[in-house]
């Protein structure tokens, strides 16, 4: 029989909210209300007539609560297949009642951790019981409604009100139900391996996301696209709020993700602006005011920055987002913005607004998954950076202080920039981006082409790139590359250092009056 009417229904929840109501619906289509603890005092409270769980077993609820459900009067009760004789001699040989619909949801152990609870209160919010009736009911769903989400209350209501739940609804409540045992099993595992054992890569890798917004599409229209969030929240571009503008796509979301994490480095710097496209920035500056970073950002290279995206890490305003309106721009990204700028942002219907709030923390702990054929590729984030003090000068002119802090500004950037990565920058501003060239060579030309061609188009008589400082993402292997970033104009140069091929490189710069630092750290970007 695919309708089944709730004679009995089991009710033990952490989230109270819905819970009277939903009784209330039950109770008058003629279900038995079973309940336990705080859930049937909540429902004696609103005057339901509640059968505690301990007269149904026969045994109190005992050790701070730990064991009240775990029995077979009320297993039985949901695990007996209704159209199996055995089955249903069994409960009547051992007094056991069919219970047709059970109402949970597990303790808070994720918002426990969340708080920064002890270890002792974390363990104690794990919950056992709640899971073994959510996947006995849900394994019997042929018979059994599991409710375990207070957004389908209503959806279980309008089915009572109908005689009884659909063989579909449990079935899909069952599947629902199963997601987030897997869910809240992945999180206590999450917690014992990365919080409480400290491992790194432990032999299981538990991962639980819960689905946001399906896209429109992924990277191409053939293909489809959803976002997912991460248990317990978290703060990045998949949390913006956004205020105006169409839904964002597949490539949105990861242009803008870019964008973000670059801005992220200069989250407790000077006014700063990012402009990215396809996940490359090609263009980034700082400056006194958010407009005048945007002016120099901007100027980098105008014609990638059409239809980009912009990351800012201070309050959007008007001058800025008068700059920013200018030419098209698919996204623009910011910690807030003011009445001013949002109200030039509102006539550009299609422009994409959103807020984050707080910045990221670059240096922050985690993972980083890539599929690949048949496995994953996981590792930890790249979070590393350097200061003054891990420079070491290798050439026979040390850089003046101003080329320190343009180093410092390319590595900065060139760190975000897809390998084979070579960034010009001067004066907290880039002057040349080369982008994921098979060779440093290349990525070295075809900056200082970008330098050329921004130089022309804002009538300067000179490159930018002309007394820079140049970034490389990994080590010059041979000489060729440097020199090309040579021939550009360049006079410092920081990288990795760590090639067969040091000497030469070092040897070449000498000879060019370069000044040049190593890093030791390496900063690929695939």
């Amino acid at each position: 029989m695919s309708i089944i009417p709730v004679r009995r229904a089991l009710l033990s929840v952490s989230d109270k909210t819905g819970i009277v109501e939903l009784a209330r619906a039950l109770a008058a289509h003629g279900a038995e209300l079973v309940s336990t603890g705080g859930t049937a005092k909540a429902l004696r409270e609103a005057g339901l007539d509640v059968r505690d769980i301990s007269d149904l077993t026969g045994f109190p609820e005992m050790m701070d609560g730990r064991v009240k459900t775990l029995h077979p009067v009320v297993h039985g009760g949901l695990l007996a297949v209704r159209t199996n004789a055995e089955h249903v001699a069994a409960m009547q040989a051992h007094g056991i009642g069919p219970i047709d619909c059970v109402v949970v949801n597990l303790y808070p152990f994720v918002q426990t951790v969340a708080k920064g609870a002890d270890r002792d209160e974390i363990i104690e919010n794990i919950d056992i019981g709640g899971p073994s009736m959510v996947r006995s009911a849900a394994k019997n769903h042929e018979s059994v409604a599991i409710v375990t989400d207070p957004a389908d209350y209503p959806a279980l209501m309008a089915e009572l009100e109908a005689g009884g739940t659909t063989l579909a609804t449990r079935r899909k409540l069952a599947a629902k139900a199963y997601a987030a045992t897997a869910a809240y099993d992945s999180a206590i595992a999450s917690w014992f391996a990365f919080a409480d054992q400290g491992e790194t890569f432990p032999a299981t890798l538990p991962v639980a996301l819960s689905k946001g917004p399906e896209l429109r599409y992924g990277e191409n229209p053939h293909q489809q696209a959803a976002l997912y969030f991460p248990q317990g929240g978290g703060r990045g571009i998949a949390q913006a709020e956004q205020l105006q503008g169409k839904e964002l796509s597949y490539n949105n979301y990861n242009d803008a993700d870019a964008a973000l994490e670059l801005l992220s480095e200069f989250k407790d710097g000077p006014p700063t602006v990012v402009i990215v496209k396809h996940a490359n920035p090609c263009g980034v500056a700082t400056a006194d005011t958010l407009a005048e970073a945007y002016r120099k950002a901007f100027l980098c290279d105008q014609v990638s920055a059409f239809g980009g995206i912009i990351a800012v890490n201070r309050t959007l305003d008007r001058a800025t987002a008068e700059a920013i309106v200018e030419i098209f721009t698919e996204v623009v990204v910011a910690p807030d913005a003011d009445a001013d700028a949002r109200a030039v942002f509102a006539a550009k219907k299609n422009l994409r607004l959103l807020i984050t709030g707080a910045l990221p923390d670059p240096k922050r702990p985690g993972l980083t998954l890539k599929s690949i054929a048949g496995g994953m590729l996981v590792q930890s984030r790249d979070n590393g950076s350097i200061g003054l003090g891990d420079l070491k000068v290798v050439t026979k002119r040390a850089p003046t202080d101003q080329e320190l802090k343009d180093c410092l500004f390319a590595w900065t950037v060139a760190k975000h920039v897809k390998s084979n990565a070579i960034v010009y920058a001067k004066d907290g501003a880039t002057a040349g981006i080369g982008a994921g060239q098979m060779n440093r060579r290349d990525s070295s030309r075809i900056a200082a082409v970008r330098a050329k061609e921004a130089a022309e188009a804002a009538g300067w008589p000179q490159p930018l790139t002309m007394g820079s400082a140049v970034a490389s993402d990994a080590f010059f292997p041979f000489p060729d590359g440097l020199l090309a970033a040579a021939e550009a104009g360049a006079t410092a140069v920081i990288q990795p250092g760590g090639s067969i091929g040091d000497d030469k490189v070092i040897a070449a710069a000498d000879a060019a009056g370069l000044a040049m630092v190593f890093t030791g750290m390496r900063h690929f970007r695939h």
